[in-house]
């Protein structure tokens, strides 16, 4: 660790631990003060913040589970457009990153449980289960798409067993639109941006009718890539393209019944990163004469290479119906169909063989994959004397199916002094002939069930809750072609599953709940497309113990809670990759096994919110994460192989503050916000990869806001910047063994904005 690393690590402890320090001081403070001082500054104190967790509205700090949430005040002010701008680590335990380096497909982990290095494939689940509106997202394929008009997202963390259980080992993100306001509401955004981009957003509510309140958003934003290709009339990396419809309809005939539709429609165009090489050790492998070590983040790659679009289509549809049949009970109907069609173009990696005379390189990476879901969920929740419930059933249903291709692009000179385009190559061959092809079909029927107890002791200030959810998975598939051949080899899978869950919470006083909690989640088995024999693997486990508290002081300007928990993860599904040669090239080999032995991850986190002055808000968010792994047979050479966590810092930090200045007729508004985090492993987890960089992303903006223009409409400008100081650190980094080569993938250089936003 060189000196810098050390001191900023060190300066971020001591900061830490001096904010947790007054917090606690100033908690211990609460025991005796009353909360609701007369002499306390009405225009300070924190909003209550509600979430729906539980299946059901609750107080964040009166619900007994670790939850970080994010309003669409704070989104806004971070400029999170899409889930990969939740890549920053502004939430310390969530870690999203791109599946090596395409945009159009995530990795997502919470509290270090990550999928397998490969979740791209129709026959295989993702470790955190992502919802809209209830709504279960089968695939991480289409999560790089634009985000709708966001109410507030809550990312739970630890498994979610019961009530989110479908492969939610990890955690799930809980992503919740706003509703139709049944009043005439329109707020239309334009802006410009660096990198010749621009983005239009508007979202239009239409005056209530016949008991029908309808909301309208649209959405497109473009931007050119942040890495120059210097082939000719070729793309350049990392650039989208992102545009979306969404309509909702709410239907509320009666004060007991609701019918709420939505549509949605987005498409995902982009290009992939730049993988560049940023060093060669000792005894390293050849490279050719126009090739470059880029030690630093480049912004023109050494080699052109052919490049394309690669394009997501979705579309959805969702119908929630919900029925009171009686006072302080709701029955509530959630169904859901989607479809997605997904191609992922990746020419990112022209470093990858070793230079040699006349030889071919600049492997391109060509898939596509498709999927329909359907799902139907039936939720029953209620509350009598001291007893609150929630029964339902859930069925979901996907078909999907993929393949690839890895042709060469480009072939090298007798000296590498020069290079030229292959003749026979031709990107829209990969629909055509295809070197591996797989279909699958899942199936999961789950029945779950939650209550908690108030007991009539202690002035109820004491709950039991207990839970649990019966899982039914199938699935099966066939394998259409290896190795550009017919092939046919099929797997099933099927398994019953009981994971339960247990949890006791105490009101200390009115702000301060203490709670601990036991539960289990498990993540289906499957197969692995990029297998030779398509053999199944089986389930994954977590279990979890946790303990935690909530609390709110200074006349609730102050906000903190705390967790402690300790994960044991078993029956890890591992990949183990080897690279083929075939006809067209070479392509990645890969076998799934499950990893004997138990995984023991243990961690802390504290989130700190302070409202010290009107106007001003202060956070900070803490994560601390530690994974002891069990070492796995490598099934290629039978060699024991260790195992490490990916993509999870041991430390990971946020802070932001926010401030509102009230003017006359308008109001300004200043946010900035850090996120820090160590160095990490990534890519694939029996990889012994170098750890990446650390990481210091500032994110900043300036606005004036509910400027009034005379009677009518208000206006808002704004300037932002996301990287604010431009910092530069490899999220990705790779060793060869055999060329001694290090290649990595740069963050994204500093981008910045101005936004224009009239709402009538």
């Amino acid at each position: 660790m060189n000196s810098r690393s050390g001191f900023r690590r060190a300066a971020l402890n001591s900061v830490a631990l001096s904010v947790l320090m007054l917090a606690a001081a100033g908690a211990s403070q609460a025991w005796a003060a009353p909360a609701d001082d007369a002499d306390a500054d009405t225009a300070t104190g924190l909003t209550e913040v509600v979430v729906t967790a539980q299946k059901r509205e609750t107080n964040l700090q009166r619900t007994p589970i670790a939850i970080t949430v994010n309003s669409s005040e704070d989104l806004e002010n971070r400029r999170v457009k899409s889930l990969a701008d939740l890549g920053d680590g502004s939430i310390p335990s969530l870690r999203i990153a791109p599946f090596f380096t395409r945009n159009s497909a995530f990795t997502i982990g919470i509290r270090g449980i990550f999928p397998s290095s490969d979740a791209n494939q129709p026959a295989r689940d993702t470790a955190t289960g992502v919802y809209i509106d209830g709504v279960y997202l089968g695939r991480p394929q289409g999560l790089g798409a634009a985000l709708f008009d966001i109410e507030r997202i809550e990312v739970l963390k630890g498994p979610q067993g019961t009530l989110f259980g479908r492969n939610s080992t990890g955690g799930a993100l809980n992503i919740v639109t706003k509703k139709p306001s049944g009043e005439f509401q329109l707020r239309q955004t334009i802006g410009a941006r660096n990198f010749e981009g621009y983005s239009t957003e508007t979202h239009l509510d239409l005056p209530e009718v016949a008991n029908v309140s309808v909301k309208l958003d649209f959405l497109a934003t473009k931007r050119d890539g942040t890495v120059d290709n210097p082939a000719n009339g070729e793309l350049d990396y990392n650039s989208y393209d992102r545009r979306g419809f969404h309509a909702r309809a709410l239907w509320a005939p009666s004060d007991t019944f609701t019918a709420d539709y939505q549509f949605d429609v987005s498409y995902d165009g982009n290009t992939p990163y730049y993988v560049q090489l940023v060093n060669i050790g000792e005894g390293g492998a050849r490279l050719a004469p126009l090739a470059l070590v880029q030690s630093d983040r480049a912004k023109v790659s050494d080699v052109g290479v052919p490049l394309q679009v690669s394009e997501g289509n979705i579309w959805g549809h969702s119908l929630a119906l919900t029925w009171e049949p009686w006072a302080d009970a709701e029955i509530k109907s959630i169904t859901s169909y989607r479809k997605l069609k997904q191609t992922q173009f990746d020419n990112g990696t022209a470093h990858a063989v070793p230079f040699a005379p006349n030889g071919q390189f600049a492997r391109y990476s060509l898939a596509a994959s498709y999927q329909h879901q359907f799902s139907q969920e039936v939720q029953l929740a209620g509350k009598l004397p001291q007893l609150v419930y929630v029964v339902g059933a859930y069925f979901f249903r996907e078909t999907g199916g993929d393949n690839a291709w890895a042709p060469n692009t480009l072939q090298w000179n007798a000296t590498g002094s020069g290079f030229t385009r292959l003749p026979n190559f031709d990107a829209g061959a990969a629909t055509r002939f295809p070197d591996r092809e797989s279909y699958a079909v899942a199936e999961s029927l789950a029945f779950f069930g939650q209550t908690t107890w108030t007991p009539p002791v202690l002035d109820d200030r004491l709950h039991l809750t207990v839970g649990a959810r019966y899982t039914m998975d199938d699935k099966n598939g066939t394998l259409l072609k290896v190795n550009g051949a017919p092939d046919g080899s099929t797997f099933d899978f099927s398994s019953n599953r009981l994971d339960p869950a247990v949890s006791i919470a105490f009101d200390a006083t009115e702000t301060i709940h203490l709670y601990g909690k036991w539960g289990t989640a498990y993540r289906a088995g499957g197969a692995n497309s990029r297998s030779l024999t398509f053999r199944s693997f089986g389930p994954e486990e977590v279990e979890q113990f946790e303990l935690g508290v909530k609390s709110e002081f200074w006349d609730r300007r102050a906000r903190l809670n705390l967790a402690a928990y300790r994960t044991n993860y078993t029956d890890i599904q591992v990949d183990f990759n080897r690279n083929a040669i075939i006809a067209s090239g070479t392509r990645t080999v890969n076998e799934t096994v499950n990893a004997p032995g138990t995984a023991k991850i243990q961690g802390y986190e504290a989130d700190l919110t302070v409202n010290p002055i009107a106007g001003l808000t202060l956070t900070a968010s803490y994560a601390y994460t530690k994974a002891d792994l069990p070492a796995t047979v490598n099934p290629f050479n039978n060699v024991v192989t260790p195992l490490n966590i990916v993509y999870t810092p041991r430390n990971s930090y946020s802070f932001s503050g926010n401030y509102v200045i009230p003017m006359d007729n308008f109001e300004i508004l200043a946010h900035v916000d850090a996120n820090v985090s160590d160095g990490y492993n990534s890519g694939n987890s029996v990889v012994t990869s170098p750890q990446t960089d650390e990481s210091f992303i500032v994110n900043a903006r300036l606005a004036i806001t509910n400027l009034q223009i005379s009677n009518g409409p208000t206006l808002e400008f704004s300037l932002w910047s996301r990287n604010l100081l431009n910092e530069s650190h490899l999220f990705f980094k790779g060793f060869n063994t055999a060329t001694r080569w290090t290649s990595g993938i740069y963050n994204e250089p500093r981008t910045y904005g101005l936004d224009l936003t009239i709402r009538y």
